[in-house]
């Protein structure tokens, strides 16, 4: 497709954390193609803090539905704003009915979204199908396909996200890293939005780790998960430091990237600590639309685990798995390999 010599590009995102760190990607492709480009990414508050250190980024705009963009008029407002950054260019890479009105609105000539919605077709946004794919990819290279239909198609292989010097120095302070010792931090919960561990067995496997590497544990987590890491806490004789409910997501991208390694399941720091570079051992589903093949974390850094016997006796729950096929010794052994 052809391109101005420097498009204004908008990208949306209005999902979680994983899923916008998933989509950065694409922002290295199109900085790549245009260096001269004007580029900003429309995100979810309480994401900002994410977009907010790409280098590729030009601007980060809020879209906030449910408080200060709530109903008709926050979409009049949003569509003034977008009208103002003069975009030639929308790429929707969650589909929401929103948001295809709103760049529609908004008069941006060039749209082009995820899948096939009847909202699409009404607003004549250009639709990139994820029906038919063999085999399963990976999120971000599905989210790079609506930057290869740009012509867009290779990386720069900047940074995803960058920290800077002055939070790497107060992450090291909240961590209080003892010489010599390995921090290695245990995220035990997910809201529920994918299988995972019981408590007990993170508590197990973090004692195993403080035998056998002598590490320091951090656990991770909001304030409503505190009682996991309680749990965890209890089984600990060891050095541990529980910061659930006490860290900003700015505080926390800065603390897992002084941390030598994160366990969790599927979820936000562990797509996090991926693009910091920091290794991860994370417990997944093997299920097509929770396996590590569609997401595993970004930087080629980490180690996946799955049942061994394929699906787990409690596969049939959903979300709500416990995981039960894969030991807490096939997780100690990984944490070795990384860490080795």
């Amino acid at each position: 497709m052809e391109q101005a010599t420097s498009p204004r590009i908008l990208v949306v995102r209005p999902d979680r954390i994983g899923d916008v760190v998933l989509s950065l990607p694409v922002l290295d492709a199109l900085r790549h193609r245009w260096p001269g480009a004007y580029l900003a990414m429309m995100v979810r508050p309480y994401t900002r803090s994410v977009p907010d250190r790409n280098p590729c980024l030009d601007a980060v705009i809020e879209d906030d539905p449910e408080d200060g963009h709530r109903g008709l008029a926050g979409i009049i407002a949003q569509v003034r704003r977008l009208r103002a950054h003069r975009f030639d260019t929308a790429l929707m890479l969650m589909p929401t009915m929103r948001h295809a009105w709103m760049l529609f609105l908004a008069g941006i000539p060039r749209r082009i979204g995820v899948g096939r919605t009847i909202y699409q077709a009404l607003t004549f946004t250009r639709a990139i199908s994820r029906e038919g794919y063999v085999p399963l990819r990976h999120e971000s290279d599905y989210c790079l396909d609506l930057a290869r239909a740009l012509d867009a198609r290779e990386p720069g292989g900047r940074p995803l996200i960058e920290v800077v010097e002055k939070e790497k120095l107060e992450a090291r302070k909240i961590l209080e890293r003892p010489e010599g010792m390995p921090v290695i931090g245990i995220h035990p919960g997910n809201g529920r939005n994918a299988p995972n561990w019981t408590a007990e067995r993170y508590g197990a496997l973090a004692k195993g780790l403080q035998e056998r590497h002598g590490a320091k544990i951090v656990i991770t987590g909001s304030a409503e998960e505190g009682h996991l890491a309680d749990a965890i806490k209890s089984r600990l004789d060891g050095p541990v430091l529980s910061l659930a409910g006490r860290l900003s997501l700015d505080e926390l991208i800065a603390v897992i990237g002084e941390m030598n390694l994160l366990v969790s399941s599927s979820t936000g720091p562990m797509h996090l600590a991926g693009a910091l570079g920091i290794p991860t051992v994370s417990i997944f589903c093997p299920l097509p639309a929770r396996s590590p093949q569609r997401w595993r974390p970004l930087g080629g850094r980490d180690l996946n685990l799955l049942p061994p016997e394929g699906q787990c006796p409690t596969c049939d729950r959903g979300p709500l798995c416990d995981l039960s096929g894969i030991t807490v010794d096939m997780a100690r052994d990984g944490v070795g390999q990384q860490l080795g």
